[in-house]
């Protein structure tokens, strides 16, 4: 691009037909950051947050956040002091009613159970020897796996406590300090819905092959809410509190309960029994060494149940009332914000429905199990206060994959205790990222139509990703979807119409936030960066040059840890030279011209696996190879043709381009390593097709182009884009 076109980068462009409403964006983005709209209605979530109280690791909570997290920033946040005042007021007087209201809690322990010295040393004699049994029966020494074995579970570690940590204890720690954490109900029959954390630390990293599994999946696509089955030996134990006595727990499978001189009763089968007094403070354990015999419901006596459900109503009422409060509720503007949630929820439940306050068992050897299983050692360390140790990482030089999506874990576990909700939170945000960039170049029902497409249809595995895509993988505890999910928020934030140090500083942020996430989107983060700068630069905008250099900066906090916990200068992670990621080297490129110059075709034969490889996008597939191939080329004629595109859009072509260049060299097989390069892609197709392609098959193919756009289901879709147009205006 030439000077011109950087100029007009500096220039808040925005797509045909939506000229009209460039004023009122301007207008409503200056009273945002002059008002301080956006702080506001942070402040005003964190309230909510307070009066439903963490961890936020409850189905029903965290729909009722998100239901309010949709009203608040929707809405306007009132700034008068005086509703502050009254909304701090009604908060404070939730947590002090909730406290008085709650009842005693149940001491709760678990953990996976491997026979060890310790866990001999710390159980009961009684509970010890059932468990022992029960294993070597189901897990008979002559088949167990091989020690020496990559993989097997008897070389990767045992126990190291009776009862394993729980991020739910964070904040409600066990009352005798001896289980992991202390609970209100206990009711399941599914343990991946019981937020088992210990099934995803790194010392319990089995592979398949083991006698001893970590899981099973179920593949029948109608299976989504019970996709998975923990099929690791663990156990229960609870212990319960006086209040609970009168009150009934019914179980199916093998009870251990306590009696006098810590002798303990064998029941087995399915029933009932009542909590009598003498069980009071009594340890009741759960056998689960078979997997999928063990459940159990507490039923708690009248009297506190009508604490609990008092609590909980306090709870709620104090959330909505602070929204009441604070906000000017816009209705018709929750409506678009609805319709996109529900759709990706409806696409993620059929995928994995324990993303939804579930806790699935990662797969051994995946990234999912690593990163998640370092995150709670980071955690642990930041509980035991070694910052230090914290900030380490459990890497002195980064090494596997981004190193941001472990520390992400960490704090995920306190704000959403044994749960990924915080994951799936970003997930759900994805799609108003989306639909931020379609709006920037598309007008309205073109934007609409595409981000319904985006999550609804699969169409997107052809070319250009699709929503599930990046559900699936978020869900397997991936860092890729994060990085790409952050990456475009930052391309929406720095694209808005906004050109002040406030929208340029966290747009720059959410880019180095993609690339501590995954380094492989930093060529894409450098070019847009840098044309964002020069922009800035020559239209003299200072506040602007300043938020991106200032934001950005956080990108080299990853060098910075590798000097200082390693004594080695290296900018990202140091497994950047793998050979099973940087599959193909120019070194490669360099020996095969080498070896064709002397007749020797052999290594052009690893260039054009490389390269269909490339091409085959985000379908993996050689049948798509035509496809992707097209789009890039428009890619190409749009960056370096396209002068009558907006410069903001060429940027981003450009963008991808480099990203392109990177599956030259770095594993292209695998599709996920380039779903933003694929993604970018097609938001540049789209906007060129709108431009320019629907003119041309208008001019050459009238009469066809004309019986669709009067199809019947044409004019449903129009009409039902429409509405939701008009709902969302």
């Amino acid at each position: 691009m030439d000077l011109g076109q950087i100029a007009m980068l500096g220039k808040a462009q925005l797509p045909r037909g939506k000229e009209r409403d460039c004023g009122t964006l301007l207008m409503s983005d200056m009273r945002d950051e002059v008002g301080g709209q956006g702080w506001r209605k942070l402040a005003v979530l964190i309230l909510a947050v307070a009066a439903i109280g963490l961890p936020v690791n409850d189905l029903a909570d965290y729909v009722l956040l998100v239901v309010l997290a949709v009203a608040i920033f929707t809405g306007v946040v009132s700034a008068g002091p005086r509703a502050w005042g009254v909304a701090v007021v009604i908060v404070a007087v939730a947590i002090v009613g909730k406290w008085a209201l709650s009842p005693p809690r149940i001491d709760e322990g678990h953990n996976v159970f491997l026979p060890g010295a310790l866990l001999e040393r710390t159980l009961p004699a009684d509970v010890y020897r059932a468990f022992l049994q029960e294993f070597d029966a189901v897990y008979p020494q002559a088949q167990r796996c091989d020690p020496n074995k990559f993989g097997c579970w008897r070389n990767n570690g045992t126990p190291d406590a009776p009862y394993a940590f729980s991020a739910d204890g964070i904040w409600h720690k066990s009352q005798t300090n001896e289980g992991s954490r202390a609970v209100t109900s206990l009711d399941f029959s599914d343990p991946v819905w019981l937020g088992l954390g210990f099934t995803n630390e790194v010392r319990y990293n089995w592979t398949a092959d083991t006698d001893v599994k970590r899981a099973q999946r179920d593949k029948r696509f109608w299976m989504g809410w019970q996709r998975w089955h923990l099929t690791m030996p663990w156990y229960e134990m609870i212990r319960v509190p006086a209040a609970y006595v009168g009150g009934q727990l019914c179980w199916r499978g093998t009870l251990l309960w306590e009696g006098e001189g810590e002798r303990f009763s064998r029941w087995t089968g399915e029933s009932c029994r009542e909590i009598e007094p003498a069980d009071a403070g009594r340890r009741i354990f759960g056998s689960a060494i078979t997997p999928d015999t063990l459940a159990m419901r507490l039923t708690p006596p009248q009297s506190v149940q009508v604490r609990l459900l008092a609590s909980w109503a306090l709870a709620l009422a104090a959330a909505v009332g602070v929204v009441l409060v604070l906000v000017r509720l816009q209705r018709r503007m929750m409506v678009l914000p609805f319709v996109l949630i529900g759709l990706a929820a409806a696409v993620i439940a059929i995928d994995d429905g324990s993303f939804f306050a579930g806790l699935r068992p990662l797969d051994g050897g995946d990234d999912g199990l690593f990163y998640d299983g370092y995150g709670r050692l980071i955690l642990l360390k930041l509980l035991a206060g070694d910052i230090w140790g914290a900030l380490e990482g459990g890497e002195k030089v980064y090494y596997y994959g981004g190193p941001g999506l472990r520390y992400f874990r960490a704090f995920e576990h306190i704000i959403f205790g044994e749960t990924y909700l915080g994951y799936l939170t970003l997930v759900l945000a994805f799609p108003f990222f989306v639909l931020a960039l379609f709006r920037r170049f598309l007008p309205e029902r073109w934007a609409l139509a595409l981000i319904v497409l985006f999550i609804a249809v699969p169409v997107g595995t052809l070319f250009g990703t699709t929503f599930v895509q990046y559900a699936k993988w978020a869900g397997r505890g991936f860092a890729d979807p994060a990085a790409y999910m952050l990456f475009i928020g930052g391309l929406a934030v720095l694209l808005s119409a906004s050109r002040r140090f406030t929208s340029a500083f966290f747009g720059a942020l959410l880019l180095a936030l993609g690339i501590f996430m995954k380094p492989i989107v930093a060529p894409a983060a450098a070019i847009f960066l840098g044309g964002a700068g020069l922009a800035a630069l020559y239209q003299r905008q200072a506040q602007r040059v300043i938020g991106l250099c200032l934001g950005f900066v956080f990108v080299f906090s990853m060098a910075l840890h590798n000097w200082v916990f390693g004594k080695v200068f290296v900018l990202f992670s140091s497994n950047s030279g793998d050979s099973n990621l940087l599959v193909l080297p120019p070194s490669a490129y360099a020996a095969a011209f080498r070896d064709l110059a002397h007749g020797d075709l052999g290594g052009l034969g690893r260039i054009a696996l490389q390269l269909a490889d490339w091409l085959s996008g985000p379908a993996e597939s050689y049948w798509t190879i035509p496809l992707n191939a097209a789009g890039v080329v428009i890619l190409l004629y749009v960056v370096v043709r396209g002068r009558a595109f907006d410069p903001w859009l060429r940027l981003v072509g450009a963008a991808a381009l480099g990203q392109h260049v990177v599956a030259f060299f770095y594993n292209a097989a695998t599709a996920r390593y380039h779903f933003l390069t694929w993604f970018l892609t097609m938001l540049v197709v789209m906007v060129w097709f709108h431009d320019v392609g629907m003119a041309w098959l208008a001019r050459h193919y009238p009469a066809t182009m004309n019986r669709i756009a009067n199809h019947r289901l044409t004019r449903q879709l129009s009409s039902a884009l429409a509405r939701l147009q008009k709902a969302s205006a």
